[in-house]
């Protein structure tokens, strides 16, 4: 015993003291990754992938052979060619810090699934099994796994409950509880099994687990653009052929003109007015995005799925373990007139015997508690419970059903209509009005009485259902419970909707009729009866505690298994959007300074007139030039912060939101370049003059 207690106090303190060393060489490690990645990214077939950087690292070879021909001074075309060279390298070490981080978390999941083994058995009563490589295992085999060894494989518990240490992938030492029968059996491979023995059906083919997706995602071998990246590089890649249009042009014009203009100074004009800014920036948004993600626990399946967690406007939640938290326990045994307090609570125990949910357990607990005999029937068929049916019940040898379940399911069992029953009527809008919720007990054709189950609203859920409200999302709560005690919870929880007495089909029409009316909607699932809504949704928040169904029809898997975390979700693909519009603006409206900084000094020799547009009054030609491309490549590696980070979020309108991004993006990406260019152009001015 004292053993198993140091094994586990020995894996919770590894991942801390890993996390201490990982942070003290982190900041050197993945500098020197990322420098030596922007410079492999240099090579044809990884620049291609950004056509606006591989226009600059082009300009960069015109550059320096212009000079080396001789087409301008030579100080000055390898200053022009080395802040070119500078320009694209930035842009590249900005994508690789954040593929590098991806890289950190990549390997230690590795090591997770290294040198994994199985004991694979026939049945789940096999006590020998024969112990082969974890690699060999195939789709629904059974595995035996024992307190102290390690998951071999992703699968579901079939028989069998444990403490489970999953730190090795979610980063938590805290050991969960996993269980056969419930929403909480999935297990992955490489965590470790602490207590008890389980046996496991395998459900992911080799290479296929959610491991192995895990690593992809991360390094982002698998990182699909998203349709709005997709659309501002087209965007992108359109301005900059427009530009090179004009830009070529113009010694046409010149010749016109009895102008001959350097081409050193044309490929300076071009990048400078091309937008690189956002052209480098943008390949690292994405993987930030998903980085940002990650770090809050939850797998995405693509970017597209974070991104479009940005634009989400409806949002279906279960009431239980999301608003709620879903430790939902009987409380009181409410007898009807002629029913005895002893005969409620022994139909109740006999219906909640073959009930596996915290609630039927709870049941038989309280009966306990108040004294109440528990004695399992002879020959009796159990009826388990059913979220379809939402009901639990027994067939006695002697003849006589005995049922548990919602109101109308028990009315219905029984034959009975409310109208007929006042007082059963008034004992469930007692219990209901106080935002429990009732079970009603039936024996037969005769209704005995009722059970209340309390829950607790989680502590911040109204002022994060305010929050979401503010930034024009509607949240629709979703419970088997009665439409009292549904709409006593939506009110104290703060929801703007809800929907009673929901069977699993309901959550899919629901999603279906928000979409026809031009809705994106997001709902969060665990169980295999999600997992067709979770499919349907837009976006599908599956937990890493459920089935595997729900995983594979979710398009994110939470590894803390929070149904709340579906809201941090919603906030982290909105600044993802906010992110790339507001250093898109900036980044546009920098080319307008730097239009005013390089145009002048390209006619101004020839054309006098041109000097009007010198607002900057720079010094001369060959400093405008310098100064606009030197505040060109240093405002790259400033903003990477930015964009790894992302800009801060705050609640809003898409009005106030555009207005605020375009005073502080928009006006000062204007301004900046302005006052910035001006004071680099005083520093290098008496330099160039020497």
């Amino acid at each position: 015993m004292n053993h198993s207690n140091q094994s586990v106090q020995a894996i919770q303190s590894k991942p801390s003291q890993n996390e201490r060393s990982q942070k003290q060489s982190s900041a050197t490690l993945f500098q020197a990754e990322a420098w030596k990645n922007a410079f492999i990214k240099l090579l044809p077939q990884h620049v291609i992938k950004n056509p606006v950087m591989a226009i600059v690292w082009l300009g960069t070879i015109i550059t320096f052979v212009s000079t080396v021909l001789g087409k301008a001074s030579l100080v000055f075309g390898l200053l022009v060619t080395f802040i070119l060279f500078v320009t694209v390298l930035f842009a590249n070490y900005a994508e690789a810090v954040a593929e590098a981080k991806g890289r950190g978390q990549a390997s230690s999941l590795r090591q997770a699934r290294q040198n994994l083994t199985a004991r694979r058995i026939q049945n789940k009563d096999d006590a020998d099994g024969v112990q082969i490589a974890a690699s060999l295992l195939k789709m629904h085999d059974l595995i035996e796994v024992r307190a102290g060894e390690l998951i071999p494989a992703d699968g579901e518990i079939i028989y069998g409950f444990a403490t489970i240490n999953e730190a090795a992938v979610t980063g938590e030492s805290a050991p969960v509880l996993r269980e056969a029968g419930t929403d909480k059996s999935g297990v992955i491979g490489g965590t470790k099994v602490l207590t008890d023995r389980i046996v496991v059906q395998v459900m992911a083919e080799v290479g296929n687990s959610f491991l192995d997706r895990m690593i992809a995602l991360v390094e982002g071998s698998n990182r699909q653009k998203t349709p709005n990246e997709i659309a501002l590089g087209i965007l992108l890649t359109v301005m900059t052929v427009t530009f090179i249009v004009v830009v070529v042009s113009l010694p046409f014009i010149g010749h016109l003109l009895n102008i001959e203009i350097n081409p050193i100074l044309l490929v300076a004009l071009l990048v400078c007015l091309i937008p690189t800014t956002i052209g480098g920036l943008l390949p690292a948004i994405g993987i930030a995005g998903m980085n940002r993600a990650l770090k809050a626990n939850v797998i995405a399946k693509s970017g597209k799925a974070v991104e479009v967690a940005g634009d989400v406007d409806v949002l279906l939640l279960d009431k239980t373990g999301t608003i709620t938290y879903g430790d939902r326990q009987a409380t009181a045994f409410y007898p009807l007139a002629g029913v005895t307090e002893s005969e409620l609570r022994q139909a109740a125990v006999l219906t909640s015997l073959a009930d596996p949910t915290p609630e039927g357990k709870s049941v038989v607990a309280l009966a306990k508690e108040l004294g109440e005999r528990v004695v399992d029937p002879d020959q009796a068929e159990f009826i388990a419970f059913n979220a379809s049916t939402r009901i639990s019940g027994i067939n006695l040898s002697d003849g006589h059903q005995i049922r548990k379940g919602a109101l109308d399911a028990i009315l219905k069992f029984a034959s009975q209509t409310l109208e007929n029953h006042s007082e059963l009527k008034a004992r469930v809008e007692q219990v209901a009005s106080k935002g429990a919720t009732p079970l009603v007990v039936a024996k037969d054709q005769n209704l005995l009485g009722v059970i209340e189950l309390s829950d607790v609203i989680k502590q911040g859920i109204k002022e994060k259902f305010a929050r979401l409200r503010e930034m024009g999302i509607k949240t629709v709560m979703v419970t088997g419970d009665n439409p009292l005690t549904a709409a006593a919870i939506a009110a104290e929880a703060g929801v703007d909707d809800y929907i009673a007495e929901a069977r699993p089909e309901d959550k899919l029409n629901c999603i279906r009729e928000e979409q026809n009316k031009g809705h994106l909607v997001a709902m969060v699932g665990d169980g295999t009866n999600d997992a067709p809504a979770l499919a349907q949704a837009d976006i599908g928040l599956a937990m890493n505690s459920g089935t595997q169904a729900a995983k594979e029809a979710g398009n994110m898997v939470d590894l803390d298994s929070d149904p709340t975390k579906l809201l941090a979700v919603v906030e982290i693909g909105k600044q993802q959007l906010i992110t790339r519009g507001a250093l898109t603006t900036f980044s546009l409206a920098n080319d307008v300074s730097k239009y005013f900084a390089i145009l002048p000094a390209l006619f101004v020799a020839a054309i006098p007139q041109m000097n009007v547009l010198n607002v900057m009054h720079l010094g001369s030609s060959e400093s405008a030039i310098l100064s606009a491309l030197i505040f060109n490549a240093m405002i790259i590696p400033l903003l990477i912060p930015i964009a790894l980070r992302g800009v801060k979020f705050k609640p809003s309108t898409s009005t106030q939101l555009l207005r605020r991004n375009m005073l502080i993006y928009g006006v000062g990406g204007v301004l900046l370049p302005f006052v910035a260019i001006k004071v680099i152009d005083l520093m290098i001015s008496p330099l160039l003059s020497l």
